[in-house]
């Protein structure tokens, strides 16, 4: 073995030096994101490249075409619910100013509601109808005479139908025996 002279030594330093320096900017080169100042991120998709602007925080995708290179905003979900946010927002203001111009609404009333049916027709009181005042009475209107006769109608032609039916049976029957 040799022995290490200071001249070695400084050149072993000197390149030790280079070394860092140029693999340092590589690290640094590849840490910092492209674009001025360290302002956009880049990361490779199928399509080509997606871009984030570290300042605004606008995501884009760029891909090259026949002119070059383009880069479209993608649609931000967050400015369009900021603004439907800033639009309700703005609405339940203009419905709080109405109601505070509005006229007063108070919610109890002075008199006490009657305890009685609104629907209920009023009946003239007699003794029967005191005594079956705490009692509903179901009322069920009877048929008229045309609808007692339609059913009447109706039934006839299926009787009628039926012993035919019986007749044509009792025939067969009595014939094949």
């Amino acid at each position: 073995m040799r022995p290490v002279t200071s001249s070695t030594t400084s050149w072993l330093a000197a390149a030790f030096a280079a070394a860092m320096a140029v693999s340092g900017g590589i690290v640094a080169a590849q840490s910092a994101p492209d674009g001025e100042n360290g302002r956009y991120s880049m990361t490779p998709i199928p399509e080509g490249v997606l871009r984030l602007d570290t300042r605004t925080g606008t995501v884009s995708t760029c891909s090259r075409n026949g002119a070059g290179w383009a880069c479209y905003a993608v649609p931000d979900e967050r400015t369009a619910l900021d603004a439907e946010i800033g639009r309700l927002q703005a609405e339940v203001e203009k419905l709080k100013g109405q109601l505070a111009a509005g006229p007063t609404v108070s919610g109890k009333i002075d008199e006490a509601l009657p305890k009685s049916d609104p629907l209920k027709k009023a009946e003239p009181k007699n003794a029967e109808s005191r005594a079956a005042e705490g009692e509903r009475k179901i009322e069920i209107p009877l048929p008229s005479d045309q609808d007692v006769d339609r059913v009447m109608s109706f039934l006839e032609k299926a009787w009628r139908r039926l012993i035919d039916m019986a007749n044509r049976v009792q025939k067969d029957v009595s014939g094949k025996i």
